[in-house]
């Protein structure tokens, strides 16, 4: 059991019990069932801007503008696991997420800093990523570019990117009528504690 690991989900869908808020909590649930303590964000709840590039976290790995970001940054390095969850938006991320991962230009700076070769950032110490996503489009590509984002998103948070769990949803509630999406969801989570400890 994988006692006292912290495991956090992020919620970038805009709509409230969506299929992808229905599935990231069933992913959590099979997390917290493997004995990891589990901790939320619903970034449609969050008041904050996009990065603005101004350089402020280039040499200290700490973002300058304060809002509600600040306190999410502890959370992104503390997790050991870390779920992110999206419905595809022309066959990407929400924006409202995407704002999220730019605005963790900061983190990326920090692990510059702190591993300050090639070689020490190959190696990543501080757990395991996961994306979580429901389409409605039939695209071979549909998840392609998610998950590239995904995994650099990840990587400034010096975490490996452990792969990703993709459902099919045409209608809002869709996943409810499957009972196999959710049994995937569940195991999916618990599988991806499990793997990471």
């Amino acid at each position: 059991m994988a006692r006292h690991m912290r495991v956090l989900g992020i919620y970038g869908s805009p709509r409230a019990g969506g299929n992808t808020d229905l599935l990231l909590d069933r992913v959590l649930e099979g997390a917290a069932s493997a004995g990891a303590e589990v901790a939320r964000i619903y970034v449609r709840d969050m008041s904050f801007d996009g990065c603005i590039e101004c350089g402020g976290c280039d040499k200290t790995g700490s973002c300058v503008v304060r809002d509600d970001m600040q306190p999410v940054y502890r959370q992104l390095l503390d997790a050991r696991v870390v779920f992110l969850a999206s419905p595809v938006f022309f066959y990407g991320l929400t924006a409202q997420v995407k704002a999220l991962i730019d605005r963790c230009q900061a983190l990326w700076n920090l692990r510059r800093l702190t591993k300050k070769t090639a070689e020490e950032r190959k190696l990543h110490g501080g757990g395991c990523g996961f994306l979580v996503m429901a389409g409605a489009a039939g695209g071979l590509n549909l998840y392609t570019g998610s998950e590239l984002t995904a995994k650099y998103f990840f990587d400034a948070l010096d975490k490996s990117y452990g792969g990703g769990a993709f459902f099919r949803a045409d209608a809002p509630g869709d996943v409810l009528s499957n009972p196999d999406d959710m049994k995937r969801a569940f195991g999916f989570g618990k599988e991806a504690v499990q793997s990471c400890q």
